[in-house]
């Protein structure tokens, strides 16, 4: 199985981060955590994107915040799929890391999740990897399926307790 990379600016991300690295865990994905700043390390980033491939991994999740530089440096040294996470700093409340992560120039796409949308981006990467690999896709339609019937359980809850028939 390919391994995801994640990249996160500084490790003032982790908190953020770590919401990825529980749901890749949770799926048994492989994956390992680097600390590559676009800005202050930038031949160790662009060394991990351009060898990436060849190292087994599938897919790089890149975490960053303020100039969010992280998954365009990431998308502009590989050709595996990009995912950034936009992380809330002081800031302008995340909305300049939103802004650098989706507003890519054709040719180099970085696909983005939420502002903070660690657990998403996770799931995301495991889509992209269950494209080859049928063990996971069932993984994730169980998992999709356990939260439909969470859903549906809630519903019935509040059907009976509020509905008057």
């Amino acid at each position: 199985m390919k391994k995801v990379g994640i990249i996160m600016g500084s490790d003032s991300d982790l908190p953020v981060v770590e919401k990825a690295i529980n749901k890749l865990r949770d799926y048994g994905v492989p994956y390992e955590v680097h600390v590559y700043s676009a800005h202050r390390t930038p031949e160790q980033a662009g060394a991990f994107a351009r060898t990436a491939r060849e190292e087994g991994f599938g897919v790089i999740i890149a975490a960053a915040g303020k100039a969010a530089h992280l998954a365009g440096a990431m998308a502009a040294g590989t050709t595996l799929p990009v995912i950034g996470i936009p992380v809330k700093s002081s800031t302008l409340d995340g909305m300049d890391a939103l802004l650098s992560t989706v507003q890519m120039p054709t040719g180099i796409p970085v696909a983005t999740v939420a502002i903070d949308g660690a657990a998403n981006a996770a799931i995301l990467a495991v889509e992209m990897l269950a494209i080859e690999d049928a063990s996971l896709a069932e993984k994730l339609q169980r998992n999709r399926d356990a939260e439909r019937d969470n859903v549906l359980k809630k519903n019935a809850g509040v059907e009976l307790e509020y509905n008057q028939n």
